[in-house]
């Protein structure tokens, strides 16, 4: 049974019940409500301060990736591939032997041009013997004809034959100053006819040469496999190439509206993904004179009236304050940070 009190007047009235203690929520006092009125502006006030501080004194991008030299290895001659010296990813020097071509045909060419001096010295000196013979029986026709023991006949035939003789001596050193000038031992310099002869016998050895392949640079062969033995080997088309020569640089790629404050000069600091809780140390080398559209293979032509502008982006270089503890690899992706302002 419910028990009722009653109050004056006879109307009853309901006992209170006891709630349990976690289920009052008690207000909040004025006070704290005041606290957190007047903190909310200052710690909102205190956040833009700081980034009104910090901001405007880096402009970075991850639009950026390691760059070496890359050198290609190309043939200034065409000959089958006889022997191959390196391997993929090995390390050489500048000169070092890469691969041959077949240098018989060159060889044969260069011999061909020295071989035929040789034998016009050879065929003059049969042709001065036959001027001599030819004289001796000339002079013997002559004073057999003058003691009258020989005929009118026989001594015109001795006289032309001397004659044929002494022109075919002179064709003959003709012929020789010509081979003497293609070996460049003619005393005539400057003509024109022995100049060229020079010429050819130059090329001949400087193709035989050719025959060798070296590394034009130190550093890591790559992109070897065309290079085997037999393959044919096409002059002035890459069959290879060497990756190094010199220290490696990052090539990073800002939007045209932050090289307002990047200078050479300025240091940065280079995060590369492939090594990531390191920042190296660097500085702006040089800035491009174009962008990447420009120098693209097929520039944009903006000439038909349905141009919609977009931001370009132009390279600039970054050299390595410190030294990079670890090879490189090129074209790995690197984020960059200049510092614009102290």
């Amino acid at each position: 049974m419910n028990e009722m009190t009653r109050i004056e007047g006879g109307t009853p009235a309901a006992t209170p019940i006891d709630l349990p203690a976690e289920a009052v929520t008690p207000a909040p006092s004025l006070r704290g409500r005041i606290a957190w009125i007047l903190a909310l502006p200052l710690l909102l006030a205190a956040v833009g301060l700081y980034l009104w501080l910090t901001s405007g004194k880096t402009v970075s991008t991850d639009n950026a990736q390691v760059a070496w030299h890359v050198v290609s290895v190309s043939p200034e001659i065409s000959g089958h591939i006889t022997d191959v010296f390196v391997t993929e990813n090995q390390q050489v020097k500048a000169g070092d032997l890469l691969y041959r071509i077949d240098p018989a045909p060159y060889r044969i060419a260069l011999m061909q041009i020295e071989g035929d001096y040789s034998a016009r010295v050879a065929d003059i000196g049969a042709k001065v013997s036959d001027v001599q013979l030819a004289q001796e029986n000339f002079g013997r026709q002559k004073d057999l004809l003058a003691r009258g023991f020989a005929t009118r006949a026989a001594y015109d035939s001795a006289r032309a034959a001397l004659a044929s003789a002494i022109s075919g001596r002179s064709s003959a050193a003709a012929d020789a100053q010509s081979a003497r000038a293609m070996l460049g031992s003619s005393a005539a310099g400057g003509h024109p006819q022995i100049e060229a002869a020079l010429a050819q016998r130059e090329k001949a050895a400087l193709d035989l040469r050719r025959t060798e392949i070296r590394a034009p640079i130190a550093g890591i062969v790559s992109q070897t496999d065309r290079l085997n033995p037999g393959a044919m080997a096409t002059a002035m088309l890459p069959n290879a190439s060497i990756v190094g020569g010199g220290a490696p640089w990052v090539e990073a790629n800002f939007k045209e509206t932050q090289l307002a404050k990047i200078r050479v000069g300025q240091s940065a600091e280079i995060e590369i993904d492939a090594i990531p809780g390191h920042n190296f140390k660097a500085r702006v080398a040089s800035i491009g004179a174009g962008t990447g559209s420009e120098f693209s293979l097929l520039p944009a032509q903006n000439a038909t009236g349905n141009w919609v502008k977009v931001t370009q982006r132009v390279p600039v270089r970054f050299t390595f304050d410190e030294k990079v503890g670890q090879p490189l690899v090129a074209g790995w992706s690197a984020h960059v940070a200049v510092r614009v302002a102290n």
